[in-house]
């Protein structure tokens, strides 16, 4: 290799990259350590001369002995333990069927992606759209129902009553299915995109191999596929659980600001609506907070990165 006789004119080019970096990821990163720790700290309170704050864990105390904490820790931790496995199963089901069908293979992966390049709060309005009720009351009796929404009615056909899914009076178990459904809509198409890459990469000669013997599809599913692709499935699974931890624009678009039906606000609340919420006054709860959420997401993380060396064939 030939060494440049200027390096300087790389640090150069590199520069303003570096000094982005520096402002917009490095600095943040380090001033959420700093509030996290300063007690009771507000930006507008800093500002005043002479005002200082102590140092210690009080908004980390603070924190977990807010009201709404747990709630919004369990509605993060129920979102990605719903959405996580169901998706990556759809999502390996939907790429092996891609995989083996030959004609329309390249319009069908356009479609399949298009939820990814779409704004995720316009997907969530569609969705709340589609699920909500429009009428007096919900039709009770002797009130007007104008329409019981596009879902009711399609599972009207089948026999089934017109649910209030989001809507005054609405169940929380309502309220967490169509945010299921949601979110591991939007979370497919990466997910398929990912698995039926890792699929067409497969060497045939196993599958062919399969064939001789006589293996049925189902085994040769679980004992071929599953395994070959053991280490896409084990990258969906790892960067599902940490996106589905910082969830909150999908909540934002079906419910909207108040992230629960009219009436019970904030009942669908997650980490990182509470880390919002907290922003407004509280910066220093707000970043610790965050320490705490980013503390939930290494330690899931490391232990499905565990799981995965125990699992994951190479």
């Amino acid at each position: 290799m030939v060494e440049s006789k200027h390096p300087w004119k790389a640090w150069i080019y590199l520069a303003p990259a570096i000094v982005l970096l520096l402002i917009f990821t490095v600095w943040p990163i380090v001033n959420t350590l700093r509030m996290a720790f300063l007690e009771n700290y507000n930006i507008m309170a800093a500002t005043v001369p002479g005002v200082t704050f102590n140092v210690g864990l009080g908004n980390f105390q603070q924190v977990i002995q807010y009201g709404g904490f747990l709630t919004c820790l369990g509605n993060t931790m129920l979102i990605c333990f719903l959405t996580v496995p169901i998706s990556t199963f759809l999502a390996l089901i939907i790429a092996v069927c891609l995989n083996a069908i030959r004609p329309l293979q390249r319009m069908l992966q356009t479609i399949f992606f298009l939820p990814y390049v779409t704004n995720s709060i316009a997907i969530g309005m569609v969705f709340a759209a589609m699920f909500n009720m429009i009428g007096n009351n919900f039709g009770g009796e002797g009130e007007l129902l104008i329409t019981a929404g596009i879902i009711n009615n399609i599972i009207g056909i089948f026999g089934v009553e017109p649910i209030n899914w989001i809507n005054v009076g609405s169940s929380y178990a309502a309220n967490v299915f169509v945010m299921v459904v949601y979110i591991v809509w939007n979370a497919l198409p990466f997910k398929i995109l990912i698995l039926l890459g890792g699929l067409q990469s497969v060497n045939k000669q196993y599958y062919d191999a399969a064939k001789v013997d006589g293996t049925s599809r189902v085994r040769t599913f679980w004992r071929i596929t599953v395994p070959l692709l053991s280490p896409m499935i084990a990258y969906v699974v790892i960067t599902g659980f940490i996106g589905g931890f910082k969830e909150y624009s999908s909540i934002v678009g079906i419910f909207g600001e108040d992230m629960g039906p009219t009436g019970d606000p904030r009942r669908l609340n997650t980490m990182v609506g509470f880390i919002y919420d907290a922003l407004a006054n509280h910066q220093g709860r707000a970043s610790a907070a965050a320490l705490i959420l980013f503390g939930i997401i290494f330690v899931v993380t490391m232990i499905n990165l565990w799981v995965s060396k125990k699992k994951t064939h190479y």
